[in-house]
């Protein structure tokens, strides 16, 4: 088969491994983990990229995204099917499902989740990110002591510093999902030492490519990967499918 791959930056180690060891062609276009900060931004950008693809002759559409804050929720194929991963997001993924990210999760409520595509490809000198850096970076939130000092005098930059990073006291560990790629060694290394500065604690996790495997293979009929028929529309569902297609 002829595949096209649209895929998170997060994603792009994993990806060029398994898409190395696929028997299908798969063309491989990579969008920005800044995507994810535009808000309502993502949909239109992706359901952009699909339509774009949709004329090209592909015997599919994968995407390397999971639902991801309902960014892919009301996505549709035209007349090319959509295949992508049914979990929440990418650590979900790279967990193996939604079913292993939520077991984990139950246990471990406090935690940063990183992976090599979340070290690798972060910018450089921002530390641990909640999502919506676009937004924060607006407001100051993204800004550094000596940034929001200048700008609001001492007093008054301390004060916000303290405030836009309270969300750390609540967090307690950092657990990363290893993966077998190249960058695995060196990404934990710099997950180590973020969780050190942090003083959490630090907790490493085995991923599994499995779900990203079978989108490069066509093994589409299993249940933790979604098929959308063309002229179908991606929703959310409340259960472990976590996706649908209508």
């Amino acid at each position: 088969m002829r595949l096209k791959a649209i895929i998170c930056q997060v994603f792009t180690r994993e990806m060029e491994h398994v898409i190395a060891r696929s028997k299908h062609k798969v063309d491989l276009e990579t969008i920005s983990m800044g995507l994810h900060s535009r808000g309502a931004e993502m949909h239109f950008y992706l359901q952009e990229r699909i339509n774009m693809a949709d004329d090209a002759g592909y015997d599919a559409i994968l995407l390397g995204y999971a639902l991801c804050g309902r960014g892919t929720e009301g996505l549709h194929a035209g007349k090319t099917p959509l295949v992508l991963p049914r979990a929440h997001d990418c650590i979900g993924v790279l967990m193996g499902g939604h079913p292993a990210f939520n077991s984990y999760f139950k246990e471990h409520p406090a935690v940063y989740f990183r992976s090599p595509g979340w070290v690798e490809f972060q910018n450089a000198g921002i530390a641990l990110d909640t999502g919506f850096e676009f937004e924060r970076r607006k407001f100051g939130e993204r800004s550094t002591l000596t940034e929001l000092v200048a700008k609001y005098g001492d007093e008054n930059g301390a004060f916000l510093f303290e405030q836009f990073n309270a969300f750390r006291k609540h967090y307690n560990g950092l657990t990363y999902i290893s993966s077998p790629v190249a960058s695995d060694e060196a990404s934990r290394s710099r997950a180590q030492a973020e969780a050190a500065r942090e003083g959490w604690e630090f907790e490493e996790v085995k991923g599994t490519l499995r779900m990203l495997e079978r989108l490069v293979n066509g093994d589409w009929e299993s249940g933790d990967v979604l098929l959308v028929p063309p002229g179908a529309t991606i929703h959310a569902t409340t259960d472990d499918k976590v996706l649908d297609a209508k």
